[in-house]
């Protein structure tokens, strides 16, 4: 996977090639020990988990009303397309990061992500879930009622949760991109072998997903600053 990444990133003209990738790595964790370069992986380590565990938890709920065959065909659609829309985003990350406005708006999406993941947190759920995803009965997600309306409803919650995944990663190692590259291939990773199980564990442990969340607002919270006073890319550069 990291080779593939690497070689799909180069050509893309994301991270540069795969030398300098694998330079940018070296240099933040040999660095690793200073509190900003600990602090950006701890932050990237705690979003890609809780976020893999929520993707999960919401692809499982959404199938739940579905018989067994149709369940498990789209949760198994969810995951991929959740794999394969986080390495698309991955690649293109740094050329989204420099169109201005961006990461004003990246912020206040997560500020959005913030405020769902609260409410699941509180609510009780209004899906069963499905017996293929632990944890997925609080989600407070109506389960869809067609084959066709779920892999709808997967696909949309796909494109938002894995853009949301990539862009708080990069906000929160926007400054570090050895660690924002293995951020970002950890997220990969995690909800192509992991999430099921992560989502087990955020239901089990809920203090998990609540220190998930407290990241994931601090992190909104300094791209909407940094989105606003950022003299490259910020929006404050409009009105000045």
């Amino acid at each position: 996977m990291l080779e593939f990444l690497t070689q799909a990133a180069a050509h893309a003209g994301g991270f540069g090639g795969p030398a300098d990738m694998w330079g940018a790595i070296v240099n933040d964790f040999s660095n690793i020990t200073e509190p900003a370069a600990f602090a950006a992986f701890l932050q990237v380590l705690m979003i890609d988990l809780v976020l893999a565990g929520d993707n999960a938890i919401v692809v499982g709920a959404l199938a739940a009303g579905l018989p067994a065959e149709q369940r498990k065909k789209v949760i198994l659609i969810g995951v991929l397309a959740a794999l394969v829309l986080r390495i698309a985003f991955a690649l293109v990350v740094t050329q989204l990061m420099q169109i201005v406005g961006l990461i004003f708006v990246g912020g206040l999406l997560l500020t959005w992500v913030a405020w769902k993941m609260w409410r699941e947190l509180r609510h009780a759920g209004q899906s069963h879930g499905s017996p293929e995803i632990e944890g997925d009965e609080q989600s407070g997600l109506k389960p869809a009622k067609s084959f066709a309306g779920a892999a709808w409803a997967v696909a949309v919650a796909d494109v938002s949760m894995s853009l949301d995944n990539v862009l708080a990663v990069a906000g929160a190692a926007r400054e570090h991109p050895g660690i924002l590259i293995v951020g970002l291939i950890f997220a990969v990773a995690l909800m192509g072998v992991a999430a099921n199980i992560i989502a087990k564990y955020i239901e089990r442990y809920r203090w998990i997903a609540y220190i998930g969340l407290a990241v994931i607002v601090y992190v909104a919270v300094k791209m909407i600053y940094e989105g606003w006073v950022d003299p490259g890319v910020g929006i404050g550069t409009l009105f000045g």
